[in-house]
């Protein structure tokens, strides 16, 4: 089936897969060497950005739905994934910016106001975070472009996900203290300076350089190898790797670091 013909057979009977006027979606925040973005989608009948989203199949429960949607976004599966809210007011989805003659030219179809894709949609949120420099952006069939946006510099979104990004990135920031999400945004072995400046980077504020990594390594979360990084002269920090029971027991059971 070509990509026209799947579009078209989404519009057309897409609730008998998916669930309608139910969506999910995904503030997928990137990080890489002290920049953090957040990855954004432009669809194909809408003049601005979006959180990239979707509809959940009928066979899937709402954190498999939001780990396809990120896995078909980013190229990646398997990241950490939290849901932080459900939007519902009423009037949340206006389709002001709808350009009904390119939708036409595009599918070929008049979508009238009893299509299933039409009317109110409660959206649930979830948010997850990799390294933006592994990932591989894609689009969804309803979208031209997908790509990674500076977290400083994010135009104005589409619906109300302006508001979704801002709750989003609050409850990632808030839940930092209590998950150890960092495994996959540092390589196996990393300096404590490195760990330092993930979250500083993640939490958008100073940290103090000397405690904060000690809180870690007092938790159990980090263990000190044996090897070391030359980075100068005189200067050959130890590298640290997460211990992965710990790590994973810390995920499950949660943390205090404060």
């Amino acid at each position: 089936m070509s990509r026209e013909e799947e579009l078209k057979e989404f519009i057309l009977h897409g609730y008998i897969q998916y669930i309608p006027h139910v969506s999910i979606d995904c503030a997928i925040f990137g990080y890489h060497e002290r920049q953090m973005k957040v990855l954004l989608i432009k669809h194909k009948f809408l003049n601005g950005w979006c959180l990239p989203g979707g509809y959940i199949k009928r066979t899937e429960n709402l954190v498999e739905a939001a780990n396809r949607n990120v896995k078909e976004r980013t190229g990646i599966d398997g990241l950490f994934l939290q849901q932080f809210k459900t939007f519902g007011d009423p009037n949340r989805v206006k389709l002001d910016g709808f350009d009904v003659e390119k939708w036409f030219a595009v599918t070929g179809i008049r979508i009238t106001r009893d299509n299933w894709l039409v009317d109110q949609t409660i959206s649930v949120g979830f948010y997850a975070i990799t390294d933006f420099v592994s990932s591989v952006p894609q689009p969804d069939i309803l979208a031209d472009d997908c790509a990674w946006f500076d977290i400083h510099e994010i135009p104005p979104l589409e619906f109300d996900h302006d508001e979704m990004v801002k709750e989003a990135l609050h409850t990632m920031r808030v839940q930092l203290y209590h998950y150890p999400i960092g495994y996959s945004l540092l390589p196996e072995k990393f300096t404590l300076a490195e760990i330092h400046s993930l979250y500083e980077t993640l939490l958008g504020k100073k940290l103090d350089i000397s405690n904060f990594p000690k809180k870690l390594i007092a938790l159990g979360l980090l263990r000190k190898t044996t090897e070391k990084r030359s980075i100068g002269a005189h200067r050959s920090p130890h590298l640290y790797s997460f211990d992965k029971p710990s790590y994973e027991n810390a995920l499950k059971e949660g943390l205090v670091l404060s």
